[in-house]
This record gives C-alpha cells, sequence and structure tokens, in this order.
C-alpha cells in the first residue's frame, strides 16, 4: 500500500519560513501528479499548489503566489513546499497527496487517491 509522509512544519513568526517535504514509500513521488493542501478547523480542505508529474508545471493559489515554491528534489523522490514570507492566515494542518496522473495535477482534492497524515504549520508572533 502507498504511503505518504510529510514534514517540516512548525511555529514560525510572521515574515519567516518554513520548508515542508513530502516523501512517498512504494512508488517514485515525483512520477505522480502531487498536491499539497491546507486545512483549518471546520473549514474545507483547500488547494495550496501542486506539480504536474510530465513536465514539472506548477499551479498556485492565488493567496500563495510569489510566496510558496513547490519543486521536486532527491531524484524526484521527494515533493518539498517552500513557504516564506508567511502570514497567519497560513496557518493550517498541511496534507500531501498524490494521484496516478500522466499529464498536469489537480487543484481540488477529490481527485487524489494517496494522502499523508499532515503536519501542522502555525504562524504568530
Amino acid at each position: 500500500q502507498p504511503h505518504i509522509v510529510e514534514s517540516g512544519g512548525g511555529l514560525v513568526q510572521p515574515g519567516g519560513s518554513l520548508r515542508l517535504s513530502c516523501e512517498a514509500s512504494g512508488f517514485t513521488l515525483g512520477n505522480y501528479a502531487v498536491g499539497w493542501f491546507r486545512q483549518v478547523p471546520g473549514k474545507e480542505r483547500e488547494g495550496v499548489s501542486c506539480i504536474a508529474p510530465n513536465d514539472d508545471s506548477t499551479w498556485y493559489t492565488d493567496t500563495v503566489k510569489g510566496r510558496f515554491t513547490i519543486s521536486k528534489e532527491n531524484a524526484r523522490k521527494t515533493v518539498i513546499l517552500q513557504m516564506d514570507s508567511l502570514k497567519p492566515e497560513d496557518t493550517a494542518t498541511y496534507f500531501c497527496a498524490a494521484d496516478p496522473l500522466v499529464k498536469g495535477c489537480w487543484s481540488t482534492p477529490e481527485q487524489y487517491d494517496y494522502w499523508g497524515q499532515g503536519t501542522q504549520v502555525t504562524v504568530s508572533s
């Protein structure tokens, strides 16, 4: 059974940075469509960014454009979400998800087959 693990969350002051990592066992993560999502209690899970398997094209939700960067490392086995200029409203549990899509990536959670357990990001002074 494919297994996904996120890491890198924590507490950071506004304006600071965090680097989230997503790794998988059972398959090469970079060969799948990979998305990062976030959720706060009582709200829907929100798409943050995703990266395609075929050409590494990316998508970002408007609220993180210019601040977050998604990329692949470690021979495509790790997907990184670099988060800079963090704001209190970025506080959430962040989830990594993967889907065996050949091209492109999904910005909504329903299409993803495999999910990690999430990592908490708290932006506060």
